[in-house]
């Protein structure tokens, strides 16, 4: 699926909505964290091309064509397999994307910083004249473990800390 974006800032909104319409159409929720993230991703990667470039980009969603993921098997069950949906926005320009470090005060420079966050994987390939930038999320049957946990560290370890949103 593809949607061709034009350079106006006012296309972030329309390509978020379109989206949110195929992820419905595949049975996806808008509050499901898989929907959240993706169409979190779509803003930052499409904003990233309009800003950036100043030039028209394109859309691409990679989206399960199946139902939508199964329930958690039950304890001992074979967990089903994870569906993978893959986002690109492909620009015209050649300049290869590269992580910035914002400063506190700064209104911008933090988008790839959250798709390396959020995405389980993210890339980019040079396309044409230009490049192409994706990044994918696993829609997994069974909850994931939680980064805490998975490096040996507890929530508590967490309690005392300010988390500031940017």
């Amino acid at each position: 699926m593809t949607l061709e974006i034009r350079p106006d800032p006012e296309e972030v909104g329309r390509a978020r909505k379109w989206a949110r319409s195929r992820l419905a159409g595949l049975g996806i929720a808008a509050d499901e964290p898989l929907a959240e993230t993706l169409i979190l991703l779509v803003s930052e990667l499409v904003t990233n091309a309009v800003v950036h470039t100043g030039r028209p980009a394109l859309l691409r969603l990679s989206l399960p064509g199946g139902p939508p993921a199964p329930p958690v098997p039950p304890a001992g069950a074979e967990p089903a397999p994870s569906v993978t949906v893959r986002l690109e926005v492909a620009d015209a320009s050649s300049r290869a994307p590269v992580p910035r470090c914002a400063g506190r005060e700064a209104t911008g420079g933090r988008g790839l910083a959250l798709v390396d966050c959020l995405a389980d994987r993210w890339g980019w390939s040079p396309e044409g004249a230009g490049k192409s930038i994706w990044c994918e999320l696993d829609r997994c049957s069974q909850p994931r473990e939680g980064a805490a946990p998975a490096y040996g560290v507890q929530p508590a370890a967490y309690e005392d800390l300010l988390f500031e949103a940017f």
